[in-house]
């Protein structure tokens, strides 16, 4: 799909997916979904090189990882909206027995679903493994990864910088969410890491660094394009997205209160009229 339009309205759609899945078990994590939901869109809909005839190998395809495994919701409609599974199973998220589980996991073999990602600090250190894997297999496809910027607390993910870097991972693409909020806080407040700090400690264990606004969709699929040229010169590649949590939805927006809070049912509707309805509710 190569339509901007097209691609904006999908993402809305799976907006609509996100609120209608979290409001109808009343849990989940829709603030950092509904931020990442363009993000999704362009990797599944443009980018990437994938087919929803799922295979674990993926030999000769494009792999993504999800470390931030929280912002399942964004994940599950997108894979379903590019053909992974029926659209409608959407509504058995979170649900007793059902494929769709809070944090994405293997068990259920769900297509598309190739790590458990619920605890943080993990996912990096896959799609390096993965990345090697194909360049050891002389597989010429890549590996992206995203994490979020709270994330990046955990210890593990600059021992996997460090190692992506050292032995030239260089068919590696990672980004990183940085909407500035956690569960407890701004992470500012939290462990203040700023990004402008994130970027030059990246910068300094020897990856590339690129900047992308995640919430203008031309500007995401302009940059992981940058991204691919610079794949195979010997470094990995990172990129810094901005976006704000809760997006576009403007009493979500901004604020951690709704990075794992589910709306009720007056603050879903007031959330679907901002949100118009694009290929059909499942």
């Amino acid at each position: 799909m190569s339509d901007i339009n097209q691609l904006n309205q999908l993402s809305t759609q799976i907006r609509r997916d996100i609120l209608r899945m979290v409001h109808g078990c009343k849990s989940g994590h829709p603030g950092g979904s509904l931020g990442c939901a363009d993000f999704f869109t362009a990797l599944f809909f443009h980018v990437m090189d994938h087919k929803p005839a799922f295979h674990m190998d993926a030999k000769g395809e494009d792999l993504f990882f999800l470390s931030n495994g929280h912002i399942s919701p964004v994940y599950y409609s997108t894979l379903a909206r590019a053909g992974y599974f029926p659209v409608e199973e959407l509504r058995t998220f979170r649900r007793i027995n059902s494929r769709l589980q809070g944090h994405p996991a293997t068990h259920e073999h769900l297509p598309g679903i190739r790590i458990a990602s619920g605890s943080l600090g993990q996912g990096l250190s896959v799609a390096v493994g993965a990345a090697l894997s194909k360049k050891l297999n002389k597989d010429a496809k890549m590996v992206y990864a995203l994490m979020g910027d709270g994330e990046i607390q955990e210890g593990q993910c600059w021992e996997a910088f460090m190692f992506a870097a050292h032995h030239k991972v260089d068919n590696l693409i990672v980004t990183i969410d940085s909407n500035g909020q956690q569960i407890d806080g701004s992470t500012a407040e939290v462990a203040g890491i700023g990004a402008a700090d994130i970027e030059a400690k990246v910068k300094a264990f020897g990856w590339e660094i690129l900047h992308m606004n995640g919430h203008d969709m031309q500007q995401i699929i302009d940059t992981m394009n940058k991204a691919k040229s610079l794949a195979g010169k010997g470094k990995p590649i990172f990129i810094l997205m901005k976006t704000e949590m809760g997006y576009p939805v403007d009493f979500m927006m901004g604020s951690h209160k709704w990075h794992g809070v589910a709306p009720n049912d007056a603050e879903l509707e007031k959330a679907l009229a901002q949100l118009p309805q694009t290929l059909g509710d499942y």
